[in-house]
Parts: C-alpha cells; structure tokens; sequence
C-alpha cells in the first residue's frame, strides 16, 4: 500500500462527507407517528456524557428527548448534543465492509473481510513477530470494546503495541494524577464547583469543549465565589471571570511556580495539611524560592500584580477548586504544568472537602473509562501497571492464561507511528481513530500510513485515514451498542442499546471478537454479548485502582450512575476522592513534585516570531469524522478560522475575511483570517477538527512531554503572510467538509437521497435523506 486507491476527491464523492440535515425519512416521516420507544442514554460526543433520550421509530433514531432527571445536566444539551440523532442513519454510514482495490474500494462479505485480515496479521505475526503489529483504539467507545480490545492485543495477537486516541488528551494529566495521589480521575463531582469560593481554571475553555460545565461555574459565581481563567484567549467564560490571565502559550508552568512562591512568601499554605497528609514539600517550597512574580512576567507576559492577586485570593479561600484540560496538558512539560497547579491546592489544603479539589476535564466521551481498562500501553484492567508482577498474575488469571504470555508495555500512539515510519512495526489494525487528522506533523503521519504492508480499520464512517486501509469494518454507532462508559467526575454510566447496526454493519466486540476466532484464540473471546465481556471486566478490575467488581449494569440504571472506586456491591462508590485526607499512595499520603522550568520544543525566532496555538470550536469534535457531516453544525462553523488580534493584523495588513498563509517548520495552511480583540497579540489559533490541506496538524511538531508521551499541540512557532484567495478553493473545501455539488456527486451509501431545502453552507443545496 503506496496512497490511497482513488483521488481524494473521488473517495468523498463516494464516502463523504456529505453534510445531511434531516432524520431518516424526512421531518414528516419523523413527526407524523409518534416514536416507538424513548432510550434513555448519553451523548455521543465529549466527556461530559450528558443524559439524552433517543427517539426511535421503525428502528432508526428520528430526534431526541431531554432528559431531565439525569442529575449531571438535569437536560441540557450543547449544540452537538442536540444534533447528535442525525448521524443516526445518515447516507455516508458504512453498510458492509470494504475492502481495497485498484479502482476504489468494494464491497465485501464479513466472512471474507473477517478471513483476509486474519491471515494478513497471521503472515506478518510469522514473518516479523506479534511486535510488529500494532492496535490503535479510542476513548470514544463504551468500555467493553475498550477491555477486549486490549485483550485482543495481548492475548490474540500478543503484541505490546496498543494505545489509543486518548494519549492526545489526557495523559498527562493522568501521569500527574498518579505521581501526586496515586490514582488517575478527577478528584470531586462536578456539583462542588458551585460550593467553591474560587476556581481557577487554566486551559479550559469549557464554553466551546464541555459546555454544561459553565452551569456549574455560573453557580458558583451567583453563590459570590470568584472565578480565575488562565488562557492565551479570552475564551467564552472569561466575560464572566474576576480576573483574566492572559499567559503566553507554552508558560503555564512558571505561572504556577510563581503562584506557590507567593502562596509560600505570605504565609497563606496549610501547614498542618501538609504536615499530616503530604510528603515532599520542603523540596517543593525550595524550588519555587526564586520564582518572584516578576521573573513570572517576564515569561508569560502576565502582570506581577496579577500573578499575585491570584494567589492571594487562592490561598485566603476557605474552599477552592481547579479545572484544567489540553491548555496546560497539550505540551512537552505538559505533565509538569499539571503538578505544579496540583501543588497550589494541595499546599492550602483544598482536596478532600466540598468545594475543594483539583480537576482534569476528560476531553472524549469516555476519555476516562477508555484508558482504566486495558487499551493503553502501560496498563491492564483496573488501571494496573502492566509491568507490576502481582497484577499480572491477576488478570492473566482472569483471562486464563499463562502470565509469561502477557506483553510488557508497548509504544504511545505517536511513537507507534514513528516505529511505522522507520519500518519497525508492519501493520496497524485501527478502531475509532482518525490519526491523519489528529497525530501532529500530519504529513508525517501520511508518510508513515503509505510504509504499511497491512492496514486494518473498524468504523462507522470512512474517515480521512481509513482511505489508507486494505480492509474497512462497518462497526457500530453509540446507539447500536449496549454497555457502559465513564464521564469526566468518575461516574460510571450506562450506555442503552437503541437500534441495531444496519445492512452489513456489526458490533465492533463482535468484529473483534470472531477476529480473534479466526486468528486461533477464540477460546478466549467467548462473548455472547457485551453483558458478558463486562462481567469478566469486573473481575479483571477487582482490587486495581479503577475498581469496577461493585458496580453492576443493574445498579448504574438504577442509582444514574455510581462512582468507581466501588469494590463490592454495597460500596456506596466515592463521588469525592480523598476525604479523611487519605490518598492512593501506600502511605496514604499524597506526594508532592518538583517541577522545573524548560522551554517548549518549538521556540519562537525570527524567521517564526508568532505562536501558533490549537483547539476546539463549539459545533465539532475531534477530527470531525461525526461533526463535519452533521449540516446544522457545519453550518455553524463550516471551516477553519485563524483568530488573530487586530495589531498582530494590521502588522501584516490582514482585515476580516482576508487569506492568510500560517507557515510553520513543517509544512504551511491557508485560511481566512478572524480578527478579534480576545486574543494575545503575539498569538494566533486554529481549530484542528478538519483534513486535507488546511489540517491544524500539517502545522504542529511531534515533540512529546518525555513522561506522558502527549505531543505539543499547544505552541508551535509559525510565521503569517497575507495572499490572495486560493484558485481552486472549490475543491478545496469539497476534500475537507463535504459534498457541495449536484445528485450526481452523492455515493452508493445514499440511496433515494434528494436535494431540498435552503442553501447549505456553501451555496449547495442540503442534502436530504
């Protein structure tokens, strides 16, 4: 495999994405009977895991119903959650698996998908060793696929190459987690936002990426408590904040250490909590000695004053709370950023209590569950380390297997793909993840998919790297799949099956499951059903830190979720870590760390004098494989922007809708130009959830925080020159957003489809099912 089969263009004609804007059969099919059932399930999307009721009629999702007794957004919905249902049935939907020829791609049988695949990965496994293949998951599933997809790795295959799309979201806050307090989630639910005197929330711009949680931040701001954002743009939130620091990206850090320094300086850290409950602060408090808020500044562009009226306020507050998420996390000190605002809460005593704690913002739908069970590198089930000898013997003795045949810890996602790159691993079966659009240095990563002698892929639709695959999978949607998944405070929840997967589709535990049959380990995948495969997991989990054995499906239904750890059935589950001042340690204690300042791994010069910085926008998701086909939010935001503020714009004589050329060290985007006075001067942003020739990621570096292995979204030297708007800007937006021509352009997974209706985003017609 060189390239893809076809030209880009030819395969989206075919596989899309292709914007639909209405429920299948219309919206008065949808409204003329009433629904056949109501399920009461979750989004599909971030790791907020709202409550949602599905409407289904004649077994296809048609709309929704609020949920409003479901106790985390008593029926709120984002913009994305309200148009979830119209992926449901949409005409890009894989139907049967595909699998790749001279001209294109065709269709397949499952039997004969299932048989080449195992062979292929049985040839390679012969040739090279079980180390030469490696499995790509995602944090997006329910955690059943999670667990026996790390099984599947290790048992069937027995390679120790797997992780997952979560290694780009919340590793290292998770590293820090674990090397402050032993356990890796957020430590308090959500409702103790609003009983906290202050939060301080530094890269966390929940407005566009979890918006439910400004309900809680508005609470705490009606109650009086004060509310401290840290971003280089003044995100939605920050209207509503006390006080704004604006940092310049990539000096999260000395924020931090100066913070403390003056938390140390004016006498405001709890000594007697630290005292009885940490180890470690004498070596902390000594290294922030020099940390004065005016070298702070100097650094991050931030006010003296500011830095320290933000630690005052900080260290005077009775209780106070942090959320944090790929602001600080997205860097190459990104575990470090994470430790040194740890340090803040911990040094004033604010963990363990009602309104105080120190919270990471799980990113992906089941961002938390995703990676306590199995699918990354260095973990088996319960969030054990896979290098520990005891729980080894634990979960092989679970599976029914030697421990001796357990792989040891395997590469992170983009060290797999550099391993790739180099010729070191041969083959790739991937689930649920679109690493063209979300690894950095995109053009690498394309390099890399072209060096593979076998590339497998399970998904619902054909994303951008799945053009690369020999083989496609149609799996299963949210709705198709039964199970369960962990939302962004620990609460275990329950994912309800609403329909089942059409035409040729199946389940991805299913597929996963009869691949290991076929690959001679069957007897170890004897699944009936997810039911079954969580069974097993609760034992798996029994006594690791992600304790699952208490909880079971019944009881999540239930109680509306239950809070792991929960080892027994009548645990009450721990919505709030660490009361009693007890921490995950063997010495119950939590451990204070040292963290020291460096510089990113893409600095600013001359030749690239400005900061490139990455993230979300409110209507998409990720690589936008789901949200660029959903119309109304295409709509929305139907391409990359490039914010920047107005003197950075009249230095290079950008106005509002202008084009701009954003060169980096790799490679270069072009985009118009959004000018606006909520940004840094020195800084300019770019949203990453589109493909092709204006992905954020063909821009971004591959330097990894050494620990985490996450890689530096978040800064990355670029330099901006105005040109003239690009000559074939038609095809480009057909290759990154969709279909915007005539009937003839639409493909074989659309039948009866007709345009109607208003213009779509581009002049085109919306596409009707």
């Amino acid at each position: 495999m060189a390239e893809p089969p076809v030209s880009i263009e030819q395969l989206n004609r075919l596989y899309g994405p292709h914007p639909n804007y209405a429920p299948p059969g219309g919206w008065e099919r949808a409204g003329a009977r009433a629904p056949d059932k109501l399920v009461k399930t979750h989004c599909s999307f971030c790791g907020m895991q709202c409550g949602i009721q599905l409407k289904v009629l004649d077994n296809q999702v048609v709309g929704f119903e609020p949920w409003e007794e479901f106790p985390f957004n008593r029926g709120m919905l984002c913009p994305k959650g309200v148009k979830r249902y119209l992926q449901g049935a949409h005409p890009d939907r894989l139907l049967q698996p595909l699998l790749r020829t001279g001209s294109g791609f065709s269709p397949i049988s499952y039997e004969a998908a299932l048989d080449l695949t195992a062979r292929r990965l049985a040839e390679i496994k012969d040739k090279y060793g079980p180390d030469a293949i490696a499995i790509y998951g995602g944090a997006s599933m329910i955690t059943e696929k999670t667990y026996v997809l790390g099984k599947f790795a290790r048992v069937a295959i027995g390679t120790k190459h797997i992780d997952y799309n979560g290694r780009l979201c919340m590793v290292s806050a998770g590293t820090a987690y674990k090397l402050t307090f032993g356990i890796d989630r957020a430590t308090n639910p959500w409702t103790d936002l609003a009983k906290a005197q202050v939060v301080l929330a530094a890269g966390s711009n929940v407005a566009d990426c979890a918006p439910i949680t400004t309900h809680y931040l508005w609470q705490c701001r009606e109650a009086g408590g004060k509310l401290i954002v840290v971003d280089p743009r003044m995100t939605p939130i920050t209207r509503n904040a006390d006080l704004y620091l604006p940092v310049r990206p990539g000096t999260d850090l000395a924020l931090c250490l100066s913070m403390l320094h003056v938390l140390v300086r004016d006498g405001m850290t709890d000594e007697r909590y630290i005292a009885d409950h940490t180890t470690g602060f004498g070596a902390v408090r000594d290294s922030v000695r020099d940390w004065t808020p005016e070298r702070a500044a100097q650094i991050t562009g931030v006010p003296p004053g500011n830095i320290e009226k933000a630690a005052q306020w900080l260290g005077r507050a009775e209780r106070a709370m942090g959320i944090h998420a790929r602001g600080i996390e997205h860097h190459s000190k990104g575990v470090e950023n994470c430790l040194a605002m740890i340090n803040l809460f911990l040094a004033t005593g604010n963990l363990g209590r009602e309104g105080a704690g120190c919270m990471m913002i799980t990113g992906q739908g089941n961002g938390q569950g995703g990676r306590e069970h199995g699918q990354k590198a260095d973990q088996l089930p319960g969030m054990r380390l896979i290098t520990d000898p005891e729980a080894r013997r634990h979960v092989a003795g679970v599976w029914g297997i030697d421990e001796k045949e357990l792989p040891g810890p395997g590469l992170s996602a983009v060290e797999i793909m550099e391993a790739i790159h180099r010729g070191e691993i041969k083959a790739l079966f991937s689930i649920c993840f679109n690493p063209l659009v979300s690894l950095p240095d995109a053009g690498f990563t394309r390099e890399a998919l072209a060096k593979l002698e076998f590339f497998g892929v399970i998904d619902f639709f054909l994303s951008e790297t799945a053009h690369f695959a020999d083989v496609v999978f149609a799996g299963s949607m949210h709705e198709e799949d039964e199970g369960v998944i962990c939302s962004a405070e620990g609460r275990v929840q329950k994912i309800n099956k609403a329909v089942d997967p059409p035409g040729a589709a199946r389940s991805d535990a299913r597929i996963i499951c009869d691949l290991a049959a076929k690959l001679g380990r069957g007897q170890y995948f004897r699944f009936a059903s997810t039911r079954e495969i969580y069974d097993e997991l609760r034992r798996a989990s029994q006594g690791g830190i992600a304790d699952y054995y208490g909880i079971t499906w019944e009881r999540v239904e239930r109680e509306l979720g239950v809070f792991w750890p929960c080892p027994a059935e009548d645990h009450p589950g721990t919505p709030r870590l660490f009361e009693g001042g007890r921490f995950w340690h063997a010495d119950g204690k939590a451990h204070f760390q040292v963290t020291e300042w460096r510089a990113g791994g893409d600095p600013i010069d001359a030749d690239y004098p400005v900061y490139l910085t990455t993230g979300r926008v409110v209507s998409h998701y990720l690589s936008g494989t789901q949200t660029r086909r959903i119309g109304p939010l295409v709509e929305q935001y139907p391409e990359p922007k490039l914010e920047l503020h107005p003197r950075l714009a009249a230095k290079y004589g950008i106005a509002e809708g202008d084009w701009v050329k954003i060169t980096t060290r790799r490679s270069e985007v072009v985009a118009q130009a959004t000018v606006v006075g909520t940004i840094r001067p020195d800084t300019v942003f770019l949203p990453y959830h589109w493909p092709g020739r204006r992905s954020a990621n063909r821009l971004t570096h591959r330097t990894l925080d050494p620990r985490s292995k996450i890689p530096e979204y978040k800064a990355s030297a670029c330099r901006l020159e105005k040109v003239a708007p690009p000559a074939d800007l038609r095809e480009m937006r057909r290759e990154e957003t969709g279909w915007f021509g005539s009937e003839a352009d639409l493909g074989p997974n659309s039948p009866s489809t007709t345009p109607s209706g208003p213009a779509g985003p581009f002049g085109s017609p919306e596409v009707r099912r």
